[in-house]
């Protein structure tokens, strides 16, 4: 899968070191992944909430952040859209 919009998840990691490791991680992840359904990432991410328009919810370090990305499974692309703590999470319109 090709990541896009790593800046978002670049900048916020300069504001949240403590989950910087699993941010690099999950990068490093998806980027080897080749996802073509949501079975594919629940298969990995068993945590991970699916929303309508091919969103999907990752939860980063336990349940403290929240991941927000969109996936076109033919283009085989995850485009960052939010990411922020799980208080930001509950107050976000998706």
């Amino acid at each position: 899968m090709k990541v896009v919009g790593l800046p978002l998840l670049r900048e916020f990691q300069n504001r949240h070191a403590d989950v910087r490791s699993q941010i690099n991680a999950w990068i490093s992840e998806v980027e080897e992944a080749q996802w073509n359904s949501p079975q594919d990432i629940k298969a990995r991410y068993s945590s991970a909430s699916f929303l309508a328009n091919n969103q999907v919810v990752f939860n980063l370090k336990g349940n403290d952040y929240r991941l927000v990305v969109k996936v076109s499974y033919k283009a085989q692309l995850v485009l960052i859209k939010k990411i922020g703590t799980h208080a930001e999470y509950s107050r976000w319109k998706l």
